[in-house]
């Protein structure tokens, strides 16, 4: 599932309109730095991953025949945070080895897993959006604003938490239903 403003740009790129690639740039260097200051990084460090990272997407999008499978974001993501490990790898930071995690985390691998999250992602707010109130409000407050469950009682009239547990319960299984549902008619499309 790619989004209009990710073919948009793709599309401008291709045409070497640097209006867009700067807009990609501006875009998405947010991410980046809070990934790379993360992990010990500086913000200095993760404008040189990221430049890295836009110039390797600027040449596969000029590539006869590219096609952008997963978010220009899911993308880049993935390329700087390869690149990360292995600086971090040569400056001893990185504490893991870097061979096993390139053995078991290949960028396309890791593109496709993070792309199939975005769709269970995209799902999951699709079943929320159909589940109507008080359900998605008890849901939210809960999970999303970490309210609990006596404050989740008073603010809906339930006599007490137990009650008000009682419901979030019965709102998640309204949920799975909805999720599994959705999740497994797109599978079969």
């Amino acid at each position: 599932m790619v989004y209009y403003f990710d073919e948009l740009i793709v599309s401008e790129i291709k045409k070497k309109n640097e209006v867009a690639l700067r807009e990609l740039y501006k875009t998405h260097y947010p991410m980046i730095v809070n990934l790379v200051r993360s992990n010990n990084g500086t913000e200095e460090e993760a404008k040189d991953v990221y430049q890295e990272a836009v110039i390797a997407f600027y040449e596969k999008v000029q590539q006869q025949g590219f096609v952008l499978t997963c978010k220009i974001k899911t993308y880049l993501y993935a390329v700087c945070r390869r690149l990360w490990l292995k600086r971090l790898a040569e400056k001893k930071r990185y504490h893991g080895n870097i061979e096993e995690t390139e053995t078991f985390l290949g960028i396309e691998e890791e593109m496709s897993t993070i792309a199939e999250n975005e769709n269970k992602f995209a799902s999951m707010r699709e079943s929320m959006s159909g589940l109507g109130e008080p359900c998605r409000g008890i849901i939210e407050d809960f999970y999303i604003h970490d309210l609990s469950m006596e404050a989740i009682s008073e603010k809906f009239g339930y006599t007490n938490a137990d009650n008000a547990k009682n419901q979030k319960y019965k709102c998640l299984q309204r949920l799975k239903k909805l999720f599994f549902a959705k999740y497994k008619n797109e599978d079969l499309s």
